[in-house]
């Protein structure tokens, strides 16, 4: 029987909308389609047992978003009570009875005296109406106020907190729906409120509907003397009104109750112990007062003596609760400093690493605060999120906070704490550089701009119009940095992945193809093999979106060889579209520099296996004349706006491009099997050595 009862509810908390929705339902039918006296009875007990449920729960709620479907259950209890008096008002003058809870209700209550049993009535409806009610829609609606005014600074909060790091993407996307909730709730019970004015305003009127039909239909339908028939149907009309007034009082307390909570993590009871009970002085001072007041003349003393000592009583007692928790706290203080018991977990945070990191000197804080006009938080972010779609590496958060230790306009660019770039930047200037034949030489502060190093100028707002004109490139201070910060975090991508950050690309992969992992790791490579792979390709610039076809090409591969310098050429050979889509323009050429025939030979003879991969060793003279060369075509290609790129053999590509890390990381290099078919490949100069 316990099994079988679980199970219908579990089964009934499966289909509840539909339960709802059937329960809704009932309540109009309720209305229209007369039912017995028993069947109300019932009724009535639902009601005020489902109303004691909700006030209770308002006082169990930490925050009023745990209860938000407050609003929209207040008009269903609400339309529920209402049918309930239809009902009621319906037996009451069809057939002068109503069932025993109304009668129980309206004998109790009433005591023979009609005249007690009505203004008690009218009470409870004063009090819901005119005490609870309006202070309740007062609350929610400030509260809706206040909450829509404190919107954009709470998103700005959320955004800072997310762009400095301190909370990661879901968590600020939690928070951004927490805050909507919040002032869809108080705008919600700002109306519902209404709901409830408007049933006190019904009950009322109910209840005189019911004396004035009674006395109407017992005395004229059915030749009842005046008084039985005040008799019979009195008792009944304040017996109904009171069974639906005392659920309506509950509701409405409980709404004022959930409007008036401040947010915190603790019941109202803890709230009220722990903030009523906190200063027992003023629980003695009290209780000495009313001492005092029970000696006046003609006042009786024992009711004020009894209060007296027993808040005397309570206040020594928590008094000395007090005294005892603040000795054990001086004690456990005395004994960590005594122990150190500090430990080395409260260190933790001194020797952790941020990945990277924005240090800002002072007059470059403006750029964060958006009340002065500064939107470097967004533009950070959205550098991040332009990298992930470019790259297809989502970078964690970018720290950024103030260095006083930095000139004023400066700032530092660090990964893993050690600096990879700097520069200076003056806010309320731009930065002017110029691309080649201005009309006009134009005044300004002469600088470099940091991510390109190119000869530019700071120059006031005023001259930027004119800038333009005389055909300067001119960008705003903010842009400067974001550009910086862009190209250091695309020349260092290589080092932003870990095996955490590979991890979560594969297992994203697994979502939708599982096979293609399942075969590969690990029982053919390991997450740490797969990262180096995808480092070679994060070195070059190369994107890594396309997972899927970097993980089949090594399944497909691995067996034949486990040296990860050839399962980089494997996998760019598949991604040969991917690389030739950053150099070929529109008109589907592929500008590119070739070597020497006899140099690529030189280069494929002088290959060496390292632990680290394949270099060719050549002569230091040789290496020189390479890179002099090189140097010189570069400088052509960069004077035609061409991207440098160094088209060779796929057996010497990665040794070669090896050679030419350091000295000119910004050159591509490319194999024969890397060019897609049906493109224009013009070669616009030979490196010799």
């Amino acid at each position: 029987m316990s099994v079988f009862n679980k199970e219908l509810v579990r089964k009934a908390l499966k289909h509840s909308d539909i339960l709802v929705a059937l329960a809704i339902v009932s309540i109009i039918v309720i209305i229209i389609v007369p039912i017995p006296a028993f069947l109300l009875d019932l009724l009535l007990v639902l009601s005020i047992t489902f109303s004691l449920v909700v006030f209770l729960l308002t006082m169990f709620t930490t925050e009023t978003l745990q209860f938000s479907v407050f609003p929209t259950l207040l008009l269903v209890v609400t339309l529920f009570r209402l049918s309930l008096n239809v009902s009621s008002t319906r037996l009451i003058l069809r057939d002068a009875m109503a069932g025993e809870v109304i009668n129980a209700f309206g004998n109790f209550v009433v005591g023979g005296n009609y005249v007690v049993g009505f203004v008690v009535f009218i009470i409870i409806t004063v009090i819901q109406f005119v005490v609870i009610t309006n202070g309740a829609g007062r609350v929610a609606e400030v509260g809706a106020r206040f909450t829509l005014d404190a919107m954009p600074g709470k998103q700005m909060s959320i955004d800072a907190d997310y762009s400095s790091g301190l909370i990661d993407e879901d968590t600020a996307r939690t928070r951004r729906k927490t805050i909507q909730q919040e002032a869809d709730f108080y705008g919600s019970m700002d109306g519902a409120s209404k709901f409830v004015k408007g049933d006190a305003i019904a009950g009322i009127i109910i209840v005189l509907i019911n004396v004035l039909g009674g006395l109407a239909i017992g005395v004229i339908q059915l030749g009842l003397p005046i008084e039985e028939a005040v008799q019979v149907y009195a008792i009944l009309t304040i017996g109904d009104g009171l069974v639906s007034q005392i659920p309506a009082l509950l509701i409405s307390t409980a709404s004022g109750i959930l409007v008036t909570r401040s947010a915190n993590d603790r019941s109202l009871g803890d709230d009220l112990s722990s903030q009523l009970l906190g200063f027992p002085k003023v629980i003695a001072i009290a209780s000495a007062f009313i001492l005092i007041l029970g000696f006046i003349p003609n006042i009786p003393f024992w009711p004020f003596f009894v209060l007296s000592v027993g808040s005397g009583y309570a206040a020594y007692l928590l008094q000395s609760e007090k005294n005892q928790q603040k000795s054990q706290e001086e004690v456990d203080t005395a004994r960590k400093a005594v122990e150190g018991s500090e430990g080395p977990e409260d260190f933790l945070p001194l020797v952790s690493i941020e990945l990277l990191e924005l240090e800002l000197g002072y007059n470059l804080l403006p750029l964060t605060e958006k009340k002065e006009g500064g939107d470097l938080l967004e533009r950070v972010t959205a550098a991040r999120r332009q990298f992930a779609l470019d790259m297809g590496l989502v970078l964690q958060p970018i720290r950024m906070r103030d260095n006083l230790q930095l000139p004023p306009f400066g700032y530092v660019i660090k990964l893993k704490g050690n600096t990879i770039g700097s520069g200076e930047i003056r806010t309320g200037h731009f930065l002017a550089m110029d691309p080649g034949g201005v009309e006009k030489e134009i005044e300004g502060i002469p600088t470099k701009e940091p991510a390109f190093g190119l000869d530019a100028l700071w120059i006031s707002a005023e001259n930027k119009d004119v800038a333009e004109m005389s055909g300067y490139t001119v960008v705003d201070a903010a842009t400067v940095l974001i550009t910086h910060l862009t190209e250091i975090i695309k020349s260092h991508a290589h080092e932003l992945l870990g095996r955490q950050e590979v991890k979560v690309l594969v297992d994203m992969v697994k979502e939708n193809n599982s096979a293609v992992v399942e075969e590969l790791i690990p029982n053919m490579m390991s997450i740490g093999e797969v990262q180096k792979i995808l480092q070679n390709f994060l070195l070059e610039r190369v994107p890594v979106k396309d997972m899927v076809t970097i993980l089949e090409t090594l399944a497909n591969h691995v067996s034949s060889s486990k040296d990860l310098d050839y399962l980089t050429e494997m996998v760019r050979q598949s991604m040969s579209r991917t690389i030739c889509s950053q150099f070929v323009g529109d008109e589907k050429k592929l500008h590119v520099l070739t070597l020497d025939t006899e140099l690529e030979q030189v280069i494929a003879n002088s290959l060496q296996q390292s632990p680290q991969g394949t270099y060719p060793v050549i002569k230091p003279e040789k290496t020189q004349n390479i890179l002099k060369s090189l140097s010189e075509h570069v400088e052509t290609m960069a004077v035609k706006g061409l991207n440098p790129l160094i088209l060779v053999s796929p057996r010497i590509r990665l040794p070669f491009r090896r050679l030419l890390e350091r000295g000119f990381p910004q050159v591509s290099v490319m194999s024969f099997n890397e060019v897609v078919p049906g493109i224009d490949v013009q070669v616009v100069g030979v490196v010799k050595g």
